[in-house]
């Protein structure tokens, strides 16, 4: 099953076959104080540059949030989406709660965006399904319901079901709902690692939908986030994830997402990770001869 984004002729496709997709989540202000006053400002620059390095690292689609307590939302996120695209030429993930700076960002993309995210909770799902629906986009849909976040991989599919089960009901097929099975931080929980990477067989096994996770997640409070970070990335890649929520500027979250593609047969004749093998020694070189 593959889920199509687009942004006017580019197209990226997220599938079980297809090379690893990454989300760029930079922008984001939370936890982020200058790009949180630069927003609050109404001053996208920043936006524009976290854009750039992201794109130039790596990143296929880029997550755009712009929640900032007191200011207006849809303003933000439309004057996001238009500051962006006047940079990058990737497609956008619009990562917002809010109906109306969805429906905002929505009416000046040029393409098929992704929307982050809904859950099962029918508020939720009522509010953002006919959105998919108007607008020709995908979402993600995390398994969370009015019961809160379920406890085993056994719950998580039926979750997971339900949610494809109601998009169809507006038309959206599942191909254009990726999963999110929730990567929940192993600080508060040991084992919630391995429930997610059970999650993510069993969703792929019997839905045969695509995956995403907010990767970085998994780590919240521990020291050497990145090394953390990384095996759970091939893990779950293991598994079955085909895209995730990451930072694409991590040298070592990029290297690992090409060695993943090419030990799984997503590189052929192993030229993107030669290409990228190259690339890191010239730059190498060129910071050598800088000194």
């Amino acid at each position: 099953m593959e889920t199509k984004l687009s942004l006017n002729h580019k197209t990226v496709v997220i599938g079980p076959h297809q090379p690893f997709v990454v989300i760029g989540e930079r922008i984001n202000p939370t936890r982020r104080k200058k790009l949180a006053q630069a927003l609050a400002q109404g001053d996208f620059r920043l936006v524009q540059e976290e854009a750039q390095m992201q794109v130039q690292a790596g990143a296929h689609v880029l997550d755009v949030n712009t929640g900032v307590a007191g200011a207006d939302e849809a303003a933000l996120l439309r004057g996001a989406v238009t500051a962006i695209l006047e940079v990058v030429s990737v497609p956008l993930c619009l990562d917002s709660a809010n109906p109306s700076a969805l429906e905002a960002a929505l009416a000046v993309y040029p393409g098929k965006a992704l929307i982050n995210s809904t859950t099962a909770e029918e508020k939720m799902m009522e509010t953002v399904f006919p959105l998919v629906k108007q607008h020709g986009a995908a979402v993600i849909g995390v398994i969370t319901d009015e019961r809160g976040v379920p406890a085993t991989p056994q719950d998580r599919l039926r979750v997971a079901a339900r949610l494809l089960e109601r998009a169809a009901r507006y038309g959206i097929p599942a191909e254009d709902v990726i999963i999110d099975p929730l990567a929940l931080t192993v600080s508060a929980d040991h084992n919630a690692a391995r429930i997610t990477l059970d999650s993510i067989s069993l969703i792929v096994k019997e839905l045969g939908v695509n995956i995403n996770l907010g990767a970085s997640n998994v780590s919240f409070g521990l020291p050497d986030r990145k090394i953390i970070n990384v095996a759970y990335l091939a893990l779950a890649i293991s598994r079955g994830l085909s895209t995730a929520i990451t930072d694409p500027t991590v040298p070592e979250i990029q290297t690992t997402l090409l060695a993943c593609d090419l030990l799984m047969g997503r590189d052929p004749y192993s030229g993107r990770w030669i290409k990228a093998f190259r690339q890191r020694e010239k730059a190498a070189l060129q910071a050598r001869q800088e000194q």
